[in-house]
């Protein structure tokens, strides 16, 4: 019969440790940000040894590591779902400049849903196998799914082209900013909450007007 101490460990097999370790990072790093990810914590929710954790991830940097991974992917999920809930139906061009707005509402729920999990997501660790600085947003699927949407409303006349160089970098950040800014800056700490949504949307609407060009 399994002792109190092997039982945790005889129910992971195949890389499902891992995966729980990861979970359960992600679980802190939720409540807390990317400073609650602390490797033992992570073991004892998982119910197995530091040692076994340590096999995985050889310390707490990787672990974040992967938990930012994990958040990025669950930002570009959320943009897509509200790019997705966007009408195909009528003007290409209003149709590809309301998928444009979508995607920064997409973002800024992220945001303000999981703001332990957005502030991990872009969190710097210095971890010698990590990708270069800077490669992790660029080469993440909300970084490209709001890209391919820039070029859609190019496409469409609804932008200059000389506004689309640097579009994404310019768009990113302002969404970014405001997004920081509320969750743990300023604006979360001093803002009226009656006028959090007005702003949220003014925002968004600057964005949108930088960017674009009205139709016909």
């Amino acid at each position: 019969m399994a002792t109190p101490k092997t039982a945790p460990r005889d129910r992971y097999h195949h890389g499902d440790l891992r995966n729980a370790l990861t979970e359960a990072a992600c679980e802190l790093a939720r409540v807390g940000g990317p400073a609650a990810v602390v490797l033992r914590e992570v073991a004892r929710r998982v119910g197995v040894s530091a040692t076994a954790a340590y096999r995985y991830f050889a310390a707490a940097d990787d672990l974040v590591d992967e938990v930012k991974h994990v958040a990025l992917a669950r930002l570009a999920e959320s943009i897509e779902r509200a790019v997705n809930a966007v009408p195909l139906e009528g003007d290409p061009g209003d149709v590809a400049v309301a998928r444009l707005r979508a995607s920064g509402e997409g973002y800024l729920d992220f945001a303000f849903s999981e703001p332990g999990l957005f502030q991990t997501a872009f969190s710097h660790e210095e971890i010698e196998h990590a990708p270069n600085e800077g490669k992790d947003f660029a080469e993440s699927a909300a970084f490209q799914i709001f890209s391919g949407l820039l070029d859609e409303v190019l496409a469409t006349g609804r932008m200059k082209p000389e506004a689309r160089p640097g579009a994404e970098i310019a768009g990113w950040s302002m969404v970014h900013g405001f997004a920081v800014l509320s969750i743990d800056g300023p604006l979360g700490r001093h803002l009226p909450e009656e006028m959090k949504g007005f702003v949220r949307q003014r925002a968004i609407d600057i964005l949108i007007r930088g960017l674009t060009v009205p139709g016909d």
